[in-house]
């Protein structure tokens, strides 16, 4: 039965939660508002688990479904009872709702995300006999008789299987911090710790969980690697870096020598101050931040992945299978879009484009009397 709601006027209270609980097959643990683990997301993130898919990929998954239980318990709905009209009305409500903390709305992207988690977790449920009968995310009517029937075998296959509120999110092009911006947001970090982790970041194109997950083994300065755990693919991979960030390494470890173990197996990064602990994603990201702060700018630590890759891109002496290799990109297409200069670059070019239209253009030499033109543009090749 289709339920009117005034989206405008609901408020959805931020009870619930999602807790890490240190157990290596179950990291994650979605709790209601009563403190009582909801069984059904823990069956979706066991069986994301049983996928080989890595902890961050299990938070992702189960923020964007602590997201859609809230509003399920601000309209008193059951999960399982959840039909088309929720779906509707939590993609209406999260678009314009704002986020925790900030101003800014969710993005494109982090609401296409969200109804995707939220499609594949009702698919799951619908296939065990444990949720509707229905997925309340349907695809979207156009696309969902056969993926790809009317395919072109000369073009790439496209992605047409897609949900009916999935919002169009526009292509982006890779936020590179610009070289004057880094060295601001570099000389405003405070410890050698915090010095060596951005070098690294920015000089390997590691991703941030992948590189604060090596340990003190995974460092070769002799040959200036250090090995990572792909995100996505757990292969284990070395990644050249600068012989900069080795240096600020050097001085890091110098500075807690005797502080924390030392032993190849144990973590490479650690908290300041003890008690100390591996250092983890959200302390990084609280460093940055408050770099970010001191400079009044907004910008992420995957950006410094960008701006690794940037630069790399735009070496003309680098190949570009090169530069795939070491972001660990499966497709070479999306290594491309690094070749796309950024707004700032564009819009140098252009001024310097306008700048030399304006200048007066030489008036070419006349010949002295007595001299052909036409001969002289046979003597000198012209």
């Amino acid at each position: 039965m289709e339920v009117s709601r005034d989206l405008a006027t609901l408020r959805v209270p931020r009870v619930g939660c999602l807790r890490a609980t240190g157990d290596h097959w179950a990291p994650f643990v979605l709790l209601d508002p009563d403190g009582v683990a909801v069984e059904a997301v823990a069956v979706f993130l066991r069986e994301l688990s049983a996928q080989g898919r890595a902890e961050t990929t299990l938070r992702s998954y189960g923020t964007d479904l602590l997201r859609w239980f809230r509003f399920l318990w601000a309209v008193q709905v059951r999960w399982d009872r959840a039909t088309r009209s929720e779906a509707r009305d939590f993609c209406c409500w999260l678009a314009a709702t704002t986020r925790p903390r900030s101003m800014s709305r969710y993005s494109a992207a982090t609401r296409a995300h969200a109804e995707t988690v939220l499609r594949r977790f009702y698919d799951l449920h619908c296939e065990l006999g444990s949720g509707p009968i229905v997925n309340p995310f349907p695809l979207a009517r156009s696309r969902g008789r056969r993926a790809n029937e009317h395919h072109n075998p000369m073009e790439p296959f496209r992605r047409d299987r897609m949900g009916a509120y999935r919002p169009v999110v526009p292509r982006r092009v890779p936020r590179c911090i610009p070289d004057e911006v880094f060295d601001r947001l570099f000389a405003a970090l405070r410890s050698h710790r915090d010095r060596a982790l951005v070098a690294f970041w920015v000089s390997t194109g590691a991703r941030a969980s992948e590189l604060l997950g090596a340990t003190q083994g995974d460092v070769d300065p002799g040959q200036q690697l250090i090995t990572v755990v792909r995100k996505g693919s757990r292969a284990v991979q070395q990644l050249p870096a600068s012989p900069d960030a080795f240096v600020w390494l050097r001085l890091y470890q110098a500075e807690i020598r005797g502080l924390v173990p030392v032993r190849k197996q144990q973590p490479l990064w650690w908290t300041r101050r003890p008690p100390y602990r591996p250092l983890a994603y959200h302390g990084a990201h609280r460093m940055f931040e408050r770099a970010n702060t001191m400079l009044g700018s907004e910008w992420t630590l995957h950006a410094l992945r960008h701006t690794a890759a940037h630069r790399m891109a735009r070496d003309p002496q680098i190949p570009l299978t090169d530069v795939q290799w070491v972001l660990g990109h499966a497709h070479l297409s999306t290594t491309q879009l690094y070749l796309t200069p950024t707004a700032d670059e564009v819009i140098e070019s252009v001024r310097a484009h306008h700048a030399r239209q304006s200048q007066p253009k030489p008036v070419p030499p006349q010949p002295a009397a007595g001299y052909r033109q036409d001969s002289l543009d046979v003597l000198f090749g012209r």
